[in-house]
């Protein structure tokens, strides 16, 4: 029965989609338009699926309401629908601010009968796991707010029958393995509330992990706890996320994951020389894992000159902002003008196109095939994207250019989600077949200890 019905939901996540979709508009500016229409209605039948949004860090922190359309941002309820984004990965983002000393939380209680430290701060112990859990109440009570437009999924028939049923799919990625502050247990609880990815660092090491964004390595790849923590996410389903990590890293987890891994939102460094890229050789060993890359659309993660010259702009920028801190009170008038000055003089470049963002795409087909590349926009996460994607209405862009390249409808059903969700459907599975088996647990003597190679 339930071989049938996962055939089934497929076809009827299709048949909706080809109900529903919307009236074609007039081609952008360029556009063929009976290609267009031909993109239109392609985009519209397949299922779209974008694995990497920080809209949830706006709906924490700014108090930001999915539900009417919105001016500011890129994504919002009615924006998805238009865009024919049927399914998305919300990120539970947990700067390395929050990272702290996690020891404190493993010591033995400091006097017999007492109790270990509970500090609330960010960068302190706790602070990273109650991030997190901020960020999924967020979204919990954003989808318990629209349940006739939304709904959390866990799983890949969840997310089929979610699309079938007209509604958007919400799943939720850790950004930053920090979020579980060391300890498997936590690991296992944040599957427990829905979590089906975990990116094992951001721009920090952390207990377990190497970060590509520090210049000197800790553990030179995954320690001993790192192996069981990707051991215990392949027994519990949740996706091995190798985005952000350093290379080292990238290629040990990929030893010792027996399932399927993702870079849910990684470009291509051939391109474009930023280390949160991935080689061609990475691209290649991802391959034959299985796995997929979700390509970034962040400006400064797809063009040289982009990333250079904003890299340069920034960095004088923060220079004369110290001085002008320094010199002026805070708060002052003074101070505002200075700054405002400063924003005005140290402009942010001039935004790369479409077309930049697709030669990453593209260059990934060539070197993975048709099976291993997907979309992983960092909407919300980041402060520029190329120009022709301005938010996520404009997503049928990218099928048209697919087409016009040459690319098969096929291949652009993979690209557009399919690609995600064999990966997610393979994780899964090699779940189900470790189900029975212990879960891994701490040990304080050995967790730090360098892994077998």
């Amino acid at each position: 029965m339930l071989a049938r019905l996962a055939a089934i939901l497929p076809l009827l996540a299709l048949a909706t989609a080809q109900q529903k979709v919307p009236p074609c508009p007039k081609p952008p500016a360029g556009y063929e338009q009976a290609l267009w229409a031909k993109a239109w209605q392609l985009h519209h039948a397949c299922t779209v699926v974008d694995t990497h949004t920080d809209t949830t860090s706006r709906i924490l922190d700014e108090n930001f309401d999915l539900g009417p359309l919105s001016s500011t941002g890129h994504m919002d309820l009615p924006r998805m629908q238009a865009g024919g984004l049927d399914a998305a990965f919300y990120s539970i983002y947990v700067s390395a601010r929050f990272y702290g000393d996690e020891s404190a939380l493993f010591a033995p209680a400091a006097k017999p009968g007492g109790d270990w430290p509970r500090p609330l701060a960010a960068g302190t112990s706790n602070g990273s796991a109650r991030r997190a859990l901020a960020m999924i109440d967020g979204l919990v009570c954003m989808a318990d707010r629209y349940p006739d437009r939304m709904q959390l999924c866990r799983s890949v028939e969840e997310l089929r029958a979610t699309v079938a049923a007209g509604k958007h799919a919400a799943l939720m990625g850790i950004e930053g393995g920090h979020a579980i502050e060391g300890d498997l247990a936590l690991l296992r609880l944040f599957a427990k509330l829905g979590v089906r990815y975990m990116t094992l660092t951001h721009t920090n090491h952390n207990e377990f992990a190497d970060s590509c964004a520090e210049a000197l390595p800790r553990w030179g790849g995954l320690n001993t706890l790192g192996v069981k923590v990707v051991q215990e996410m392949n027994r519990l389903g949740v996706m091995v996320d190798i985005s952000h990590i350093s290379d080292a890293t990238f290629f040990h987890a990929l030893r010792v994951t027996r399932a399927p891994a993702i870079c849910s939102h990684s470009s291509m460094r051939a391109l474009c020389g930023h280390k949160r890229n991935i080689t061609d050789l990475m691209l290649v060993a991802l391959k034959e894992n299985g796995g997929v890359v979700m390509i970034n659309y962040n400006c400064g993660f797809i063009d040289e000159d982009y990333m250079k010259a904003s890299a340069a702009s920034e960095a004088t920028k923060k220079i004369k902002e110290k001085a002008a801190r320094e010199k002026l009170a805070e708060g002052s008038q003074e101070l505002k003008d200075a700054l405002a000055k400063l924003d005005e003089r140290f402009s942010v470049p001039t935004r790369p196109t479409l077309k930049v963002l697709m030669k990453h795409v593209l260059h990934a087909l060539s070197i993975a095939g048709p099976d291993h590349v997907g979309l992983g926009s960092d909407f919300d996460g980041v402060s520029c994207v190329p120009e022709g994607l301005d938010d996520v209405t404009y997503l049928p862009r990218i099928t048209y250019e697919l087409l016009a390249n040459g690319q098969s409808e096929e291949t652009v059903r993979k690209v557009l989600g399919e690609n995600l969700l064999r990966v997610f459907a393979a994780v899964e599975l090699e779940a189900y077949q470790l189900r029975g088996e212990p879960p891994f647990r701490n040990d304080l003597k050995t967790d730090s200890l360098p892994a077998a190679r």
